[in-house]
């Protein structure tokens, strides 16, 4: 095990350490933050107090009067609300960063002042870590301590801070045991018994690979403390949880790649979590991969499985492969290695940090602090952006549709995310567009988030949607859209695009055909027209395209992918023709 963890620590040694690190390091130029990951390297500042976001330096917090106790609660207040429901709090630090430390007395009573500041707002202090820091001020005898704290509050109208995990990686890399493992709290037997859960069809059982998206969860409360199927029933996770994760299992093989980029773009994940094998290694299709979760701007933390059963020659060079991609790729993506727990707070404080993790889904190796990284990773929208997405009428793409019998008859089940808005159950909508690009009424009857029974849904949230009526032609890619729209829902055939080609053996030109996909459309269409005679490898256009099959329903500024054989491409939305309207 100190082996294996030294590959992800180089600078690990037999030296005694004075002092841990504690957290960012601002680089001489003072605009770029870096990480340092080594354990006996010391720290003696911290960048200076962001102005904005969810950090907050404090030297002490002790006795203070009570209108500056009303002061720091309404600062709290402000830093929770820029955190989307957590802040970090540096205790013994001046504004400008300097590390100065509190005794162990002061210490206490400041973390009891942040305490009753945190409970004044309803929410909770979990210590992420105590150091003791160096400075020749001091007198040895006595140690001074900085203390970070993670502050939490659940916003009034959630149940939970949720949060969407795309799992993605090359085919028998372990995402789906690794997923087993994570949620159901049992380490695998070796031979992949922690995966069945995870599939849903019989050929995934008899091949063990993954041919559908599968969706998990697990919880934590507000210490930190995992919660999933070991504490009982998908309900009981929801109410023991302050924090609920959705993993999304998307497949690997190169023949399920559409059904991947439909997951990924479809579910709008906050994260990916990029599974590499260290025995198999980086391989192309894994470059493929992760090229597509980075060309959707997706933060992405790479975990390496199998340690295990690998030689540390083979993960060193599985690491350096790694890192080496990041180096050539064109955004400036910094992989770090994650060796312990002071690793995991140090990465996730810049947000070009890519966090590179080992672990076995056997033996158990790395797997607490995947668990911590997890708990830690910031919710996905902020809450002004949340506001200002369910105060727009609702919109609900459609990913997957059911059809189950109930009271003898049967019921169409939506499943899918929404977007924007809000749902309740009786709600009315529009569902469409069909094949003549026409929108039916219809009701929201029940809703279902994370396998329990709920009332409302909002912005940014995956659910389940019951209806009151039997459909048989609905598919994936179709929308619920609110009846109080100012505007009828329309329906287009041809959109345009401002495209960057990834990859093209020679040159894209009109009638050049490709599955675009686009949210939760996905079908093959036309190039009608180029801003350019043609597209080629790294060159930008405005290209039109035409659906071949059925309108859809999309928006400008959506993201969009591209696709055919080895070509790749993404792109923005830039303008909807409406369907009577001509290319």
């Amino acid at each position: 095990m100190d082996s294996f963890l030294s590959l992800f620590d180089p600078g690990v040694s037999d030296e005694p350490v004075t002092s841990a690190p504690l957290s960012r390091n601002r680089e001489e130029n003072g605009n770029v933050l870096t990480v340092n990951t080594s354990s006996n390297k010391i720290i003696s500042s911290l960048p200076p107090e962001p102005q904005i976001g969810n950090i907050e330096y404090k030297l002490k917090l002790i006795n203070p009067s009570k209108q500056r106790f009303e002061h720091l609660v309404t600062q709290m207040k402000w830093r929770l609300r820029e955190g989307q429901g957590e802040a970090i709090y540096e205790i013994g630090v001046e504004d400008s960063g300097r590390l100065k430390g509190l005794s162990a007395e002061e210490m206490s009573a400041s973390l009891a002042t942040l305490n009753q500041m945190a409970v004044k707002l309803g929410a909770t202090t979990t210590v992420l870590r105590e150091t003791v820091v160096n400075d020749s001020s001091f007198s040895e005898t006595v140690p001074k301590i900085v203390t970070e704290v993670l502050v939490r509050k659940i916003p009034d109208d959630q149940p939970t801070i949720d949060l969407r995990v795309a799992v993605m990686g090359n085919a028998d890399a372990g995402k789906s045991t690794l997923l087993g493992v994570l949620t159901q709290g049992e380490f695998d037997d070796g031979r992949g018994k922690a995966r069945l859960n995870m599939f849903n069809h019989l050929h995934e059982i008899q091949s063990g690979r993954t041919s559908s998206i599968c969706h998990e969860f697990l919880g934590f409360d507000s210490q930190g403390r995992v919660i999933n199927y070991q504490d009982g029933s998908p309900k009981t996770i929801c109410e023991l949880s302050t924090k609920l994760v959705t993993l999304i299992d998307l497949a690997g093989h190169q023949k399920y790649l559409r059904t991947t980029i439909r997951g990924v773009t479809g579910y709008s994940p906050h994260y990916v979590l990029f599974i590499i094998s260290s025995g198999v290694g980086f391989t192309k299709n894994a470059q493929e991969h992760l090229s597509l979760a980075l060309a959707l701007q997706i933060p992405v933390v790479i975990v390496v499985t199998k340690v295990d059963l690998t030689t540390a020659v083979k993960l060193e060079k599985t690491l350096k492969d790694i890192e080496k991609y990041f180096q050539n790729v064109q955004q400036k993506k910094i992989p770090v290695r994650v060796a312990n727990e002071d690793d995991v707070i140090n990465v996730l404080g810049c947000d070009q940090n890519i966090p590179i993790l080992g672990v076995s889904s056997v033996t158990g190796a790395g797997l607490p602090l995947l668990y911590r990284l997890l708990f830690l990773l910031p919710p996905g929208i902020n809450p002004k952006q949340r506001q200002l997405l369910e105060e727009l009428p609702p919109e609900f793409q459609i990913d997957e549709t059911f059809r189950i019998p109930r009271q003898g008859k049967m019921h169409t089940i939506l499943g899918g995310l929404l977007t924007q808005g809000v749902i309740a159950e009786g709600t009315p909508f529009l569902i469409g567009p069909f094949i003549n690009g026409s929108f039916r009424p219809v009701q929201v009857t029940s809703i279902r988030r994370h396998k329990t029974p709920c009332r409302t849904v909002r912005a940014s949230q995956s659910a389940s949607l019951g209806l009151n009526i039997e459909m048989n032609d609905v598919r994936p890619g179709m929308v619920l859209i609110s009846p109080r729209i100012s505007q009828y829902p329309k329906a287009c055939v041809c959109f345009q695009a401002a495209v960057y080609v990834l990859y093209h053996a020679t040159s894209i030109a009109k009638k050049f055909q490709t599955t675009v996909y686009v949210g939760n459309v996905r079908q093959t269409a036309i190039v009608e027209d180029i801003s350019t005679a043609s597209v080629a490898t790294d060159e930008r256009a405005l290209v039109t395209f035409r659906f071949i099959k059925h309108p859809e329903h999309i928006q400008v500024g959506s993201r969009m992918l591209f696709r055919e054989g080895d070509t790749k491409g993404f792109g923005t939305v830039t303008h909807v023709y409406p369907m009577e309207a001509v290319c």
